[in-house]
Formats: structure tokens, C-alpha cells, sequence
């Protein structure tokens, strides 16, 4: 039991302190400068603290109200020993943070049971406190081990959509971090770059219902097989509905609007400006760019430069300008997601 007695009296100060040896089983700490008592406090956490009233350099009230100041010591018991009976003495003390009084001279049995209370109820405390960080590291366990198997699906059912589409899945990395780095750019928290991240790769999880002949065919696609295609935005909102999941709500609005337009040609629901959440305007810009530049079985990729002269001109019309604009305002960055995954 760590007891910090602090008294100017070396008199009462080896008394006070062989009788909390007497209760405690451990020799105290003591002090006959409260000064030196509060810089030992910076490093130390005690158990019970001792401390006389008046004393020169601080009076006990003094050394309460700069000892509660440091952290990690708020809660700590404090006796005041003093030869004062002034109500007004008291209540300082107690407004300051002293927990119980001893008057002097002191009575050997009264201290022995007072001290062997406060001390009982400082361990008590510091169970409890342990108790609920155990529980804490115990939630925060369980919570991350439910995230992890959120992820995990995210991801398979990503790599589910991608052996269906001839899109590489290189694609699907390259068009997440673009996400990422715009969200970034835009200036939105780190917890929402970071699930746009990992959602994003499901955005064309709908695909799992589109027909070969039409996810394969090497030319430009009629009006019906266009109408067919069309449908993976809906359907895919539909897979990933109703979850519980943050991070798969997530993925079904992008699911469902990585293809409407800022001018309202996109479909499937022909959302106009900012009726289309943010999260569809992100993944809509980092999608076509990758999309552009990327061979598919119907085109040959088109130059860096083309697709991003494209993307400048299509700035409100297909593309929100925030979205656009902080994208190619981090161009640096873009080029260095396209060279770490490479087809």
C-alpha cells in the first residue's frame, strides 16, 4: 500500500508514519516539503495521501488543490491532519478535495481505522477502474472482431463480382484508393476514408446478375443488352440491403449510385446535383477514370492524359465538380495509385 504522509514536523512525521506502517504493512513515503512531495506526485501515484494543514511554502489546502490537478490523481483519498476546529478551515479543504479529517493530537485507534478504510476504498476503486478497462479492452476486442468479418465478406464478395467481369482486379484496388484519395482531398474524416476504401470494391457487385453474353461480349452492346447491363446499379443496392453493417450500407448506396450523373442522365434513378450521395459522386469520378484507362474486352485504354482532359470536361455534367476537382488537384498522388497496381 503506497501512503504519502506529508507534515514539516519531523516529530509528527515519524509518528504519522510509523503508524501507517502499522496498518498498511509498508513503510510509507513522507515529506517535510510539500514542494518535494508534489514533484514525487508526478511519478508516483499513491494510495492515501497524509498531509498537514499548515506548513510553510503551501498549506495543506494548497498541496490538495495542486495535487488534484494532476492527472491520474483526482480520485485519490486525502486525510487532513490539523489541530484546527474553524468550519471554514474545513470546508476549503473539503471544496478542494480533502476526503476525510484527524485532528490532533492524534488518537492511535481512530487513525488505524480510518486509514485502514480509506485504504480498503482506494483498492476498491482501483478494481473497479481496472474492471471497466477490462471490459473496455473486451468490447473494443469483440467490436473489431465483428468489423473484420464485415470486411472480409466486403472483400469476397468483391472478388465474387470480379471473376464474373472481365474487369481486372487490379481495377477494384486501383478505383478504391481514387475513392480514398478524394474523400482524403475533400477533407472527410479518416473513419470515412478508410470504410470508402473498403467499400468501394462492391460497387459493381451487381454484375453477379448480368448474363455472359452481355459482361463478355467484345463489342459495343444494343439498346436491349445496354437496358440489361444497366440493371447491375439496382440489383446490386438490392444484394447488399438491409445490413446491420455500417460499412455495407455504405457499399449498397455506392452500389446503387457510382452510376447516376450530376446533371441527371445517370441512372438508375436519374438523381440529380447533390440528390446523389457523396459516396456515389466519389466512386462515379475514381470509376470512369480507371475504367478509361484500362483495357476491357470492347476497347483499347486510353492515355492518361486523354482521361483526364475527359474528366475536366465533363465537370458538371457527369461529374460532381468537388469530387472532380480534388481528384485531379491530386494528380501526384494518382499517378502513384495507377504505378502500385499495376494490370
Amino acid at each position: 500500500m503506497a501512503i504519502l504522509i506529508i507534515d514539516d514536523n519531523h516529530t509528527n512525521l515519524l509518528l504519522l508514519s510509523s503508524l501507517a506502517e502499522s496498518v498498511a504493512g509498508a513503510r510509507p513515503t513522507s515529506f517535510d516539503d510539500p514542494v518535494d512531495a508534489l514533484y514525487w506526485c508526478e511519478k508516483n501515484v499513491p494510495e492515501l495521501v497524509l498531509v498537514d494543514y499548515r506548513m510553510p511554502n503551501l498549506s495543506g489546502n494548497d498541496f490538495i488543490r495542486l495535487f488534484r490537478q494532476i492527472d491520474g490523481l483526482q480520485d485519490i483519498p486525502i486525510v487532513m491532519v490539523t489541530t484546527e476546529n474553524d468550519w471554514g478551515v474545513r470546508h476549503e479543504a473539503l471544496s478542494v478535495g480533502a476526503t476525510e479529517f484527524l485532528a490532533k493530537p492524534i488518537d492511535s485507534n481512530e487513525f488505524r481505522l480510518r486509514v485502514r478504510n480509506l485504504l480498503a476504498l482506494s483498492h476498491a476503486q482501483t478494481m473497479l477502474a481496472d474492471r471497466a478497462k477490462l471490459l473496455q479492452f473486451e468490447v473494443e476486442k469483440a467490436t473489431a472482431e465483428v468489423v473484420n468479418r464485415e470486411r472480409e465478406l466486403v472483400l469476397r464478395l468483391s472478388k465474387a463480382a470480379e471473376f464474373r467481369d472481365p474487369e481486372t482486379g487490379a481495377h477494384i484496388y486501383r478505383m478504391a484508393f481514387y475513392s480514398k484519395l478524394i474523400a482524403q482531398s475533400l477533407g472527410l474524416p479518416e473513419a470515412y476514408q478508410r470504410d470508402i476504401l473498403e467499400a468501394a470494391p462492391m460497387h459493381d457487385v451487381g454484375k453477379l446478375a448480368t448474363p455472359d453474353y452481355i459482361l463478355l461480349k467484345p463489342g459495343k452492346l444494343d439498346a436491349d443488352e445496354m437496358s440489361i447491363m444497366r440493371r447491375h446499379a439496382e440489383i446490386g443496392a438490392q444484394i447488399l440491403a438491409g445490413s446491420s453493417s455500417a460499412l455495407v450500407r455504405l457499399a449498397e448506396v455506392i452500389a446503387g449510385a457510382h452510376h447516376e450523373k450530376f446533371d441527371g442522365s445517370g441512372y438508375p434513378k436519374g438523381l440529380k446535383g447533390e440528390e446523389i450521395p457523396l459516396a456515389g459522386r466519389i466512386v462515379a469520378v475514381a470509376d470512369v477514370f480507371d475504367a478509361l484507362t484500362s483495357e476491357r474486352p470492347y476497347k483499347k485504354p486510353w492515355p492518361i492524359e486523354r482521361a483526364r482532359q475527359f474528366l475536366q470536361e465533363n465537370i458538371g455534367s457527369h461529374f460532381c465538380p468537388r469530387c472532380a476537382n480534388a481528384f485531379l488537384n491530386s494528380w501526384d498522388e494518382v499517378l502513384k495509385i495507377r504505378s502500385n497496381f499495376p494490370d
